[in-house]
């Protein structure tokens, strides 16, 4: 009768110590992350979350909400903000789309893409204060394009009233941004096109438009989708640009926010400015969930 084969046992020893060494130490790169991550998203949203459902004493409460909910202010301004990314979403991804393009047919180691796409990785991340500032030095009352047309033509572009401090100035400084950071989303996906399926398309008589509507559109759909919702999304959280061209009154959801925190004639809002903000924190989650299934499906054909 033939004996039973010896039991394998796991290896023990020096070897095994290093092997857990090596994964141990693998595992310590992400640290910094997990822990940026942890302290700038993590708990802020904690906080937030939290400090919506509590009044000043910290005890649950859904008045937060309610007052929210039935504020036609806050209302508002979440349909304001709403729509104002909407609308800078869709200039800067056909804007933004129409550049990527033209991009992408040049040369690629060309000198004017390198410029194009250097100059759209600067400007996608000018905002804020200096972007408010050169705008208002631009087309404000006494910006260098409003004197440029009183003197010259004798026009005043503001004598309707001062549009760059309203929803259409906010429209064009946002568009501003939204366009370079189109280029830089929708670039790869552009890229990704195979010559091959163009050539198999003319090989088999299709036009252009045939091209397009059948083969290139199809692909790049979804991704252009995606490239929009980071547009909206951008555009919704966007607040330090607003904030320095509008001084008075607060359309805007993150605007509410500011002075439900800091405001010194209304107090104790600081609680329904977390709720304000819990509302934000939705709407980008919702519209990042769709960006991220939109680029799964686009990343099987980009492969």
């Amino acid at each position: 009768m033939l004996a039973p084969a010896p039991a394998q046992t796991r290896p023990t020893g020096p070897a095994t110590r290093r092997g857990a060494g090596r994964r141990l130490s693998a595992y310590l790169g992400v640290v910094p992350f997990l822990a940026f991550v942890t302290v700038f998203l993590l708990w802020p949203t904690y906080i937030v979350v939290t400090g919506a459902f509590q009044d000043d004493q910290g005890q649950f409460t859904m008045s937060n909400v309610e007052a929210v909910l039935s504020g036609p202010a806050y209302l508002d301004s979440f349909l304001v903000s709403i729509a104002l990314s909407l609308v800078t979403a869709a200039l800067g991804a056909v804007f933004g789309a129409l550049l990527a393009w033209a991009v992408a047919e040049g040369r690629p180691d060309g000198l004017l893409r390198r410029c194009v796409v250097a100059a759209s990785g600067v400007l996608a991340q000018f905002g804020g204060v200096m972007l408010a500032f050169a705008f208002l030095a631009t087309f404000g009352f006494n910006g260098f394009i409003t004197l440029l047309l009183a003197d010259t033509l004798g026009i005043d572009p503001l004598s309707g009233g001062g549009w760059i401090y309203g929803f259409a100035g906010l429209a064009v400084v946002y568009t501003y941004f939204q366009i370079p950071l189109m280029l830089i989303v929708f670039l790869p996906a552009l890229e990704g096109l195979k010559p091959q399926w163009r050539e198999a398309s003319d090989s088999l008589g299709g036009s252009g438009w045939a091209y397009w509507r059948h083969v290139g559109g199809p692909i790049l759909s979804p991704s252009f989708a995606g490239a929009a919702l980071l547009l909206f999304a951008n555009a919704f959280s966007a607040y330090a640009t607003a904030a320095a061209l509008i001084s008075q009154g607060s359309p805007l959801a993150p605007l509410q926010i500011r002075s439900a925190l800091t405001s010194e004639t209304v107090l104790g809002q600081a609680n329904v400015g977390k709720a304000l903000a819990l509302g934000m924190v939705i709407v980008v989650a919702v519209v990042m969930t769709l960006y991220a299934l939109l680029q799964r499906r686009t990343s099987k054909w980009l492969r």
